[in-house]
């Protein structure tokens, strides 16, 4: 891997990671463009612990809420600890779904996951359902004293199809979180900080594949680069998120959707994908 590519990679990631168009079908496409095929999965989770990190200092107070308030109320039984000792559940409960079904979604599909098809497909599928929730649905009033263990079960479900390169993790839970009621300053929150268990999960699970060859593989120069720069453009990727979604439609990220649908589609060796 040279420097130039350790920095695309770091750029792609961090700014896709938290926008409802799939960071793993951008990462994928661009081995392809590159003709770069990484050992294994340890250097896509590395560059996701950049991603994660950066949502832990941003929503630090909102993480730290949630921890205090979840052990208070689990040790003190305090009310006012209430509701954050049932959103951190919540959290949990989307997080075990995830893990659990996705790995098996994961294992049915195999190579399935990365064809043209696959990933143009799963594009697709996103892009309505950006269209669906904001042109079809009404937005809830829910808040995470409201929510419902319900509620939290089906962003789960919702949330494991994202195993799908083409299926946006952060789209997929801000959809069906307001497909079930949130109001969105809530479904977005809960989004966020769904992604630190999810990522830190995925990481534990994937730890074999971590090996000083596999990193050797990509040199050191380029790991460190590569942290920062995925870093800083995830830092700047969910403050702009969160800025769009207060004055903007997610319709123009559906419109985006279908374009890279018809990209991989038409210009997308179909051989090359299946041997990522």
């Amino acid at each position: 891997m040279t420097l130039f590519e350790a920095i695309v990679f770091g750029i792609i990631q961090g700014v896709t990671e938290f926008l409802p168009v799939s960071s793993s079908a951008h990462i994928v496409i661009t081995q392809l463009v590159f003709g770069y095929t990484f050992p294994g999965l340890a250097f896509e989770i590395y560059l996701h612990l950049a991603s994660v990190l950066a949502v832990i200092l941003y929503f630090w107070k909102d993480v730290w809420d949630v921890i205090q308030g979840f052990f208070n109320f689990v040790i003190k039984r305090s009310p006012k600890d209430r509701v954050q000792f049932y959103f951190g559940l919540y959290i949990l409960i989307a997080t075990a779904l995830t893990g659990i079904l996705g790995k098996l979604l994961q294992d049915a599909l195999g190579a399935n996951l990365k064809t043209p098809a696959m990933i143009a497909g799963s594009l697709f599928l996103t892009g309505l359902a950006l269209i669906f929730i904001e042109r079809f649905h009404k937005v809830g009033n829910k808040d995470e004293s409201s929510m419902t263990f319900i509620d939290a079960i089906i962003v789960g479900l919702g949330q494991t199809l994202a195993v799908i390169p083409g299926i946006s993790r952060s789209g997929s839970t801000l959809v069906v979180g307001l497909l079930v009621g949130l109001n969105r300053e809530t479904a977005v929150r809960y989004s966020f900080l769904l992604a630190i268990p999810v990522i830190l999960g995925s990481t534990v699970l994937a730890f074999e594949d971590f090996s000083a060859a596999a990193f050797a593989y990509i040199g050191p120069l380029n790991l460190v680069v590569s942290f920062v720069i995925t870093f800083v453009f995830s830092i700047l990727g969910i403050i702009w998120l969160i800025d769009f979604l207060k004055k903007s439609k997610l319709i123009y990220f559906a419109i985006y959707c279908f374009l890279l649908a018809i990209f991989v589609l038409t210009m997308i060796d179909g051989n090359v994908i299946m041997e990522v």
